[in-house]
């Protein structure tokens, strides 16, 4: 049944009475392969699941956020594991404490990740992109270093994108690094002078 009163709502421009990101669902070949994943490399916990549910999967829970892992009644119907990771792809992120930390212990399981470094007036945000066992991508960022800045109206947001990807084909391209599993590779965590609250800040180095 249409709730026609919230349709009127929203075209007067009203807004859905929404609190918080609950959790996000993923189709997997294996439900099994892919609790290893989000159990032993982003470190969520299993929680209990709905009995009446009469399908295959699982519901895991941490970092406030929910992920509900369903089994694909035809794995074989799904689209190809993703081997190239394109960071402009659709993804979840999730703010860490260490960058170097998490580089390393990616290089310890012998997952192929991407860099990106982002700066922004003297910021720095790095960026580590990854596939989870069916082609979705993670990503793990210090993006919390950019402060939320909100835009006046969606009408300045509109144009501030518009203006930003004209500047954008006449600027460089981001600098982007590949790392593959067991490559002899090692990235040097790199000590770059910021302005920002007067301190040093270390990030991971993109060259």
């Amino acid at each position: 049944m249409v709730n026609t009163t919230a349709g009127a709502s929203m075209a007067s421009g009203g807004m859905l009475p929404l609190a918080s990101l609950n959790h996000i669902s993923v189709v997997c070949r294996s439900v099994e392969e892919s609790l290893d994943f989000y159990m032993n490399v982003l470190g969520f916990v299993p929680i209990r699941r709905p009995g009446s549910f009469n399908f295959n999967g699982a519901w895991l829970f941490n970092y406030g956020i929910g992920i509900h892992l369903l089994q694909s009644e035809d794995p074989k119907s799904l689209h190809d594991r993703k081997t190239e990771i394109n960071p402009k792809d659709n993804h979840i992120s999730f703010q860490c404490e260490s960058m170097v930390a998490v580089e390393r212990r990616l290089k310890e399981l012998g997952i192929t990740y991407v860099q990106r470094c982002v700066e922004e007036g003297g910021i720095y945000v790095d960026q580590i992109f990854f596939h989870d066992p069916d082609g979705f991508m993670i990503e793990i960022c210090n993006c919390d270093n950019l402060p939320v800045v909100p835009l006046v109206d969606h009408t300045f947001t509109m144009a501030t994108c518009k203006r930003a990807a004209t500047s954008a084909t006449q600027a460089p391209p981001l600098s982007t690094t590949v790392v593959a599993a067991g490559s002899p590779c090692v990235s040097s965590v790199s000590k770059t002078m910021q302005r920002v609250s007067g301190e040093e800040a270390s990030h991971i180095s993109c060259a």
